[in-house]
């Protein structure tokens, strides 16, 4: 039971707007990278809001019927709230979470199976991790028996520091697509892929 956490709660500040709101290919990108995770083989999606989080609801627009929400209260205080926030909502029997960042319109609905497919066969890994030509990306895949360490997490930092941390189990997984490596952080990069 693998389930997909969708952290859009973040402040935005290096894009000075909101980034679950911004317009991808005629959608509000919290919508976009929902709709790509509800085409996958998660078992199911939760959505950490935060930041303009009654806005950022709407844009989820019918998707809210199948996808679970829930408001990150500290999201100010970093991303670390927001992480947490997401896995503590996720079901008992949930195996591993996917971590999706709302500001990487380019993953597919495949790649998020790759990281599902390729952790049966390797239930040791407390993560499975893309790599793109040997740069580390996104979205990963935890295992829960990571997820008690990612509540000891504070400030604007993600799982990456446990990933660094030599007794972590990570399983990296090699992929032919950039996607895992592309990101929206600034009105210029907004711009120069909406306009790609």
């Amino acid at each position: 039971m693998i389930y997909g956490v969708l952290l859009a709660a973040g402040q935005s500040r290096r894009m000075g707007a909101p980034k679950p709101l911004l317009i991808w290919r005629g959608q509000p990108l919290v919508r976009h990278v929902a709709t790509v995770a509800l085409a996958s083989h998660l078992a199911g999606l939760t959505v950490v809001l935060g930041a303009e989080a009654m806005a950022v609801r709407q844009a989820l627009g019918d998707l809210r019927s199948r996808v679970h929400v829930v408001e990150c209260a500290a999201f100010a205080t970093g991303q670390a709230a927001s992480l947490t926030c997401g896995l503590a909502s996720l079901p008992t029997e949930a195996s591993a979470a996917v971590i999706l960042l709302v500001d990487q319109p380019f993953i597919t609905p495949g790649l998020i199976n790759q990281l599902i497919t390729t952790f049966a066969p390797h239930p040791e890994a407390d993560a499975i991790v893309p790599r793109y030509q040997g740069q580390r990306g996104n979205p990963v895949l935890l295992a829960a028996a990571l997820f008690p360490s990612v509540a000891t997490l504070e400030g604007d930092t993600g799982a990456r520091v446990l990933l660094r941390n030599p007794t972590t189990r990570v399983h990296w997984l090699d992929v032919a697509d950039p996607a895992v490596c592309i990101d929206l952080d600034t009105p210029e990069g907004y711009q120069a892929f909406s306009e790609g």
